[in-house]
């Protein structure tokens, strides 16, 4: 079954490499083990860690820094893999923050922060698992947040409030983005931010970051946080980059990373089609399979071909992001998003609706894909600011935002 429902786009050698490697650690994690970290909110430690002995956390990582050295074309195969082999999407997102945390390092840390931390990154020795970006007041817009780092003598001197920090409890490190500039002092909006790498068990221990859980329905193994920042001193050392230049950092490999979360959406829409077209298929009523019942084939039939359709966007996205112009990949990219949620969304509900009854029993795992697939619509960018760019970037219509 998952063969034939994962099998509809051309793998180069590598990529069949990749989705081999991945495919053969899922299978060491059954579906107890993830029903049990939902259930009881328990981060997949054990499954990092095998993940991060093969070297899977650092793929994106150059080899003179000890990582493996692919790209995105091999990434969106090792999580589509992830979601589908049972993880879903808590599983692709235990491992995100640290694959796509250390692409900022590697393009704008210095020499010696990516020789000493990257290779402990590649192996999972160390971890740069969340990125503080999102604040209260400012949502999705990015430009408005109020998080200020005030120059102090050789460092930094952080304050302010983040939320829907995600994996603060499992890792060493978190990029924090704050204000350097005032927004009343730039030429451009998009100026005066900054990016620190910031240690946060030493912000814990001298008591100026704090942090509260953030109570959730979906996603419950991987914690999401409130954080709040007192006099956060840093070294000079801490900024990442270019002073100011920050939000033009995050900005550099964007594209990407939204390609990889539609792949995240494809696996998870993948495994809620083989659990309920499975049980379509055992399931008997009124003496015969429920899946003979048109009212139950056809929805299954239709949300197959939408994760497919938005499968052959996001890997032929994928091997062309190299050669696309920013604005011509932001738009393959946020179609990729906005299809594969809208498609993984349709094959969790029908997969529920399949299981009848029993779609809501956690031992069917369906209502957790439900749950997860519900949540994809939401993150990184809630559905409706993709189709904002698709509509100015695409349709060449006004901005709307």
């Amino acid at each position: 079954m998952a063969s034939r429902l994962r099998g509809s786009v051309e793998l180069s050698e590598t990529q069949q490499l990749v989705q081999n490697a991945v495919r053969d650690v899922c299978t060491d994690f059954d579906d107890e083990y993830w029903r049990t970290c939902d259930r009881e909110g328990e981060y997949p430690a054990a499954f990092v860690d095998e993940l991060a002995a093969g070297g899977w956390l650092g793929i994106l990582i150059p080899e003179e820094y000890g990582g493996v050295g692919m790209t995105t074309e091999e990434v969106v195969v090792m999580m589509e893999e992830v979601a589908a082999g049972g993880g879903g999407f808590s599983g692709t997102q235990a491992i995100h923050g640290t694959i796509y945390n250390s692409v900022p390092l590697v393009k704008y840390g210095s020499e010696e922060l990516k020789a000493e931390l990257l290779p402990e990154v590649a192996t999972g020795e160390a971890a740069v698992q969340s990125l503080a970006l999102t604040e209260p007041n400012a949502g999705s817009d990015s430009l408005s947040i109020e998080t200020r780092a005030e120059r102090d003598g050789d460092g930094y001197v952080i304050n302010g409030q983040k939320i829907w920090t995600s994996r603060v409890d499992q890792t060493d490190y978190a990029l924090v983005i704050a204000r350097t500039t005032p927004k009343a002092d730039v030429e451009k909006r998009t100026q005066g931010l900054s990016m620190f790498l910031v240690d946060v068990e030493e912000a814990f221990d001298r008591g100026t970051l704090q942090m509260e859980p953030i109570e959730k329905t979906a996603s419950n193994a991987v914690h999401a946080f409130e954080l709040w920042f007192e006099d956060l001193r840093v070294p000079e050392s801490a900024l990442v980059g270019e002073r100011d230049n920050g939000f033009y950092q995050l900005l550099d490999g964007l594209n990407e990373e939204r390609l990889v979360i539609a792949a995240e959406c494809i696996g998870l829409g993948e495994l809620a089609l083989e659990r309920g077209t499975e049980y379509a298929d055992q399931r008997e009523v009124f003496g015969r399979k429920i899946g003979t019942n048109q009212a139950i084939q056809h929805p299954l039939a239709k949300a197959y071909a939408r994760v497919q359709a938005a499968k052959e966007v996001v890997y032929n996205a994928a091997g062309r992001l190299e050669t696309s112009e920013r604005t011509d990949g932001g738009v393959q990219a946020n179609l990729a998003k906005f299809l594969a949620a809208e498609a993984c969304h349709e094959a969790a509900d029908i997969a529920v609706q399949a299981h009848g009854g029993f779609g809501v029993a956690r031992e069917y795992d369906v209502e957790r894909y439900l749950r997860e697939a519900r949540l994809t619509r939401l993150v990184p960018i809630a559905q409706e600011l993709a189709l904002n760019y698709i509509g100015e970037n695409a349709l060449d219509l006004p901005r709307s935002y």
